[in-house]
């Protein structure tokens, strides 16, 4: 019979979970509106970052002057990829040098209040006009609060201060002093380059402050980075990627809390790139001018000596004229063997920066192997020829190509001069960088979104976290099933019960009538569940020894006085005679919202300095009577155990139709075992959702153990403001108030 409805335990209750966050409500919304604070506070006073871009073309790399010279050009030329400009721009020698010509290897800053300083200068500055210098918070003049500026262009220190915070004061007029560790350094004048030599230090101090604008006295921080450190931060803060795909257009940015200062970095990295560019590529030129120039000589000397020889042949043998197909043979050799020696020229060329086995070496070195097996063919063809015209073919072509190379890179050479002369590099500079006019971040209505989102995150989070770490009780059948005990009564949290709390804590509240639910608010929905505790009562008390009830708890703070005060009021509108008596001899307060006195109560009608006529206060606005606690006895259980308590009991249960005894928590002290065993009927209140199932099972096993006659258990302070769903499954009343 139980499978079904353990089934459907387990499975998730959408309902529930609204009811949950019905439930936590006030929280969430609280987690949301601090979260939407916070988000504004980041969106509104965090320091504005502007962006700086420009955009730079890489066109394909153009062939060398050699590879110009003949038709096999095509096969050695390469292209550059743009991944390789990247890096070669995040290199150190082009940001080094940026840092160095922009003295970014130097932070100097105005040194503001801890923690909230540079935002209240930065709003204080709003509100000034440019160059106006912010009044101070009195008791901190030394910190700068708007308006401070300081540029500093030289700044060298020994190597043990760098990267260490060095402070700049400054004093009367534009002189200042700069101080290290606390120790006097130097004191100099802006515009002047200051150099202070310091014992125990191989090189001097050098600084040269050229703008310095503030108050005497305010503290400026300086910092001289390393060149490396400097170098690594801005590598991290560059951002270089390529516009589309395949463009060659690269696009460099960065982020600065300064535009001016980002638009000084972009367009000095673009400016460095670009010169280096055409640095490279004129270091190209000069390398094949060097080369053609080495040449030139050694051929023109071989160009002298193949036609001194050639002359020398004719003039011996006289004139001789080739025939056509000698001829031909000629022209062919010429062709061939000038191929060759440029090959071998280019390969020299190559092997400067290549091995043997690169592939372009190699490539050339195939090309003149196959050259070399056409040459060898012709040699074949002259050998068959009269030994005069072999003579004379072998000096022709021997002064023709000499000639042929000797002009070729004459001309050349000449050319790599003139284009030296006018180098560009394959880079050009499309945009600079310009001041940007807007932040771009924070983003405010992205910030603000984001808080919002995150906020209500955290709220329900934190109420379905709130929930799975709450183990208490909720829904009352829970208790039947468990401890096999009834219910009599569920009450509902009730508002007004909370203002009626409010006032008694207020000590400066003058006295007057009692503050008592049932009297202040007869319809509320708490007071009307009691009325229902009153009905079942009636029959629990059927075959009762006594009139007297007993109300306890498991532990503090779970309404057992509540209810006891209450219900009391509650019977006594039924025509009953009541005696409501505060039990709890440790911390009993029932006195209070009766407006009543401690002394004279329970513990002095014990121990006999007071009679049982003393002792009973009348309560006339709710028609019932009260003994209080009297004092606090510091033996309240012994007390209780004496015979003239029981007696006690016996004699006012003749004059009463009810009396109700309002005891201490069962956990907390053994008084209620005591008194409930005096008593006929013992009711235990349980508040919701605060009780695990651990504690209600300790709590029943010391009554029954101690032989209190537990009757049932009062479920009290069950909230009924979420769904109609939660509310319908742990209890059934309605609101039925009359009309007014």
């Amino acid at each position: 019979m139980d499978q079904p409805s353990d089934q459907a335990n387990d499975e998730i209750d959408l309902g529930e979970l609204l009811d949950t966050l019905a439930d936590n409500k006030k929280l969430i919304l609280v987690i949301t509106f601090v979260a939407c604070i916070i988000g504004a506070a980041i969106a509104f006073l965090s320091q504005p970052i502007y962006r700086a871009d420009s955009l730079l073309q890489i066109s394909e790399s153009s062939q060398s002057m050699v590879e110009q010279l003949d038709s096999l050009s095509s096969f050695f030329e390469t292209k550059t990829p743009v991944q390789t400009e990247i890096e070669l721009i995040k290199s150190r020698m082009i940001l080094g040098q940026t840092i160095r010509n922009l003295h970014l290897d130097i932070i100097a800053a105005p040194k503001f209040l801890p923690l909230i300083g540079h935002i209240v200068a930065r709003q204080l500055q709003r509100f000034n006009e440019d160059d106006t210098l912010s009044s101070p918070m009195p008791g901190f003049s030394h910190y700068a609060w708007g308006g401070e500026a300081i540029q500093v262009d030289t700044l060298e220190v020994p190597d043990s201060w760098k990267n260490k915070e060095i402070v700049l004061q400054a004093t009367d007029g534009n002189r200042f002093k700069l101080i290290y560790q606390d120790e006097f350094i130097l004191e100099g004048e802006v515009g002047k380059l200051i150099i202070q030599h310091l014992e125990g230090y191989p090189h001097p101090v050098k600084i040269f402050v050229t703008r310095l604008q503030s108050r005497p006295d305010t503290l400026f921080t300086l910092t001289r980075r390393s060149i490396g450190g400097a170098i690594q931060q801005l590598r991290e803060d560059l951002s270089i990627t390529e516009v589309g795909k395949n463009t060659g257009i690269l696009g460099l940015s960065i982020e600065s809390e300064n535009p001016e200062e980002a638009v000084r970095i972009i367009n000095e990295i673009s400016n460095t790139y670009l010169q280096q560019n055409v640095e490279q590529k004129s270091a190209e030129s000069q390398k094949t001018l060097e080369f053609l120039e080495k040449q030139l000589p050694e051929l023109k000397e071989q160009l002298e000596a193949a036609t001194s020889a050639l002359n020398d042949y004719r003039i011996r043998k006289g004139s001789i004229n080739l025939d056509i197909e000698t001829q031909n043979i000629l022209t062919s050799t010429v062709e061939i063997n000038t191929q060759v020696t440029l090959l071998q020229q280019k390969r020299d060329e190559l092997r400067q920066k290549f091995t043997e086995f690169h592939p372009n070496v190699v490539a050339i070195d195939k090309q003149i192997s196959r050259l070399q097996a056409q040459i060898n063919a012709l040699d074949k063809k002259i050998g068959v020829l009269p030994e005069t015209q072999q003579i004379i073919l072998r000096l022709s072509r021997d002064m023709e190509v000499n000639s042929e190379l000797y002009t070729t890179l004459l001309n050349h050479a000449q050319t790599i001069r003139v284009a030296k002369a006018s180098t560009i590099g394959n880079v050009r500079i499309i945009d600079y960088a310009i001041p940007p006019d807007l932040p771009v971040k924070p983003k405010k209505i992205l910030v603000m979104a984001i808080a919002l989102m995150a906020g209500l995150m955290l709220g329900i989070v934190t109420a379905f976290v709130r929930r799975s770490l709450h183990h208490g009780i909720k829904d009352p059948s829970v208790i039947e099933k468990t401890l096999n005990i009834p219910v009599y009564a569920t009450i509902q949290h009730s508002n007004s019960q909370k203002l009626i709390e409010k006032k008694l804590k207020n000590k400066s509240m003058p006295d007057g009538p009692p503050l008592l639910l049932a009297l202040e608010d007869p319809e509320d929905l708490a007071v009307e569940s009691l009325r229902s505790l009153r009905t079942t009562l009636h029959f629990a008390f059927l075959e009762a020894s006594n009139n007297i009830i007993m109300i306890t708890g498991p532990s503090p703070g779970v309404g057992k006085s509540f209810v006891s005060m209450n219900l009391a009021v509650v019977m006594a509108d039924a025509g009953k005679k009541i005696l409501l008596i505060d039990g709890d001899l440790r911390r009993g307060a029932i006195h209070k919202p009766l407006r009543m006195n401690r002394e004279g109560g329970l513990s002095e009608l014990i121990s006999r300095p007071i009679g049982l006529h003393d002792a009973i206060k009348r309560v006339p606005q709710a028609n019932i009577d009260f003994i209080p606690t009297g004092e606090i006895p510091p033996n309240p259980s012994e007390l209780l155990l004496h015979e003239r308590f029981g007696q006690l009991l016996e004699t006012v249960s003749k004059q009463y139709d009810l009396i109700i005894i309002d005891s201490p928590p069962i956990l907390a002290a053994t008084d209620a075992a005591i008194i409930g065993r005096l008593a006929s009927v013992s009711l235990m209140v349980i508040k919701a959702e605060a009780h695990p199932v651990r504690e209600l099972e300790q709590s029943v096993k010391k009554l029954v153990q101690a032989g209190v006659n537990l009757k049932g258990v009062i479920f009290n302070d069950i909230f009924a403001i979420s769904s109609r769903h939660k509310y319908g499954q742990y209890i059934y009343q309605y609101d039925y108030r009359s009309k007014k």
